[in-house]
């Protein structure tokens, strides 16, 4: 029988299971555990079921597919190990799919416990679109199984931690949620805290941060790619930089040349 709500965790090199109660996970859970080992385990703790896999394998992309292929939930709940959730989460997304029998995707607000690294703060309820969908992590996003299933909506493998380009995952899963038909909405409700100590992919902007943003930008915005460059340079005026508007503009390029390249 189908449960209503399923976490879907992505980790790294954990030893143990106590993430379930770090993270007080209270419903029925998969945790893919990329480290040195192959193991499955499942074991029922709490009343719910735990699917832990531990996997010699890397990639951020490919961890969530690992564990989306197997999600037997009707509500899937993506999740990073740092994060850690409200007694009422499960109460609080089913309740949100339900004022909303046609979203397809929601996006929640977390609290951040790390100052230097806000969340961007969902202060009311609207409808997700291309143009204001990018700046949600994987872990605020639940999703209906079936909606993405139809459609044949996965990670991409280039982008995300221990992919080709660094970063972005997220960003191509939501907007091919989007292109695909899916409906998304924001809501302003809170599942939890997030930790966010320190960015696995950030580590300043570099010569690969321009080149990987060309990618990304080419991936989900094709032909449209320069436009959306101009906008974030526009939104960055006056920051400064250690390159050139020119040199970005020719970092942005490559990635996308490179990305279109791949592609084909």
């Amino acid at each position: 029988m189908m449960k209503k709500l399923q976490v879907l965790v992505a980790t790294m090199h954990q030893k143990e299971h106590s993430l379930v109660q770090k993270m007080n996970i209270k419903t029925d859970t998969i945790i893919v555990n990329q480290c040195d080992r192959n193991v499955v385990e499942e074991y029922e703790e709490n009343g719910v079921t735990i699917k832990w896999l531990s996997l010699a394998e890397r990639g951020v992309g490919l961890n969530r597919n690992t564990s989306l292929t197997r999600a037997t939930g009707e509500i899937l709940l993506f999740a990073d190990d740092d994060v850690v959730y409200y007694d009422d989460y499960e109460e609080t997304v089913l309740s949100e799919f339900k004022k909303h029998p046609d979203a397809d995707i929601i996006a929640f607000n977390f609290v951040s416990l790390n100052k230097d690294r806000p969340t961007s703060l969902i202060t009311k309820e609207y409808r997700l679109r291309w143009y204001n969908c990018l700046k949600f992590g994987t872990f605020r996003i639940a999703v209906r199984r079936d909606a993405v299933f139809k459609k044949n909506i996965f990670f991409s493998l280039l982008f995300g931690g221990g992919a080709k380009y660094q970063s972005g995952e997220d960003s191509c899963f939501i907007t091919q949620c989007l292109k695909h038909g899916l409906k998304g909405y924001a809501s302003p409700k809170y599942l939890g805290e997030v930790y966010h100590a320190e960015s696995t992919w950030f580590k300043g902007y570099t010569e690969k941060y321009y080149h990987d943003k060309g990618a990304l930008y080419r991936a989900i915005f094709g032909k449209w790619m320069y436009a959306i460059v101009l906008l974030v340079e526009l939104k960055h005026l006056g920051k400064k930089s250690e390159f050139t508007f020119r040199k970005r503009l020719s970092l942005y390029r490559s990635g996308s040349k490179d990305f279109s390249h791949r592609s084909l």
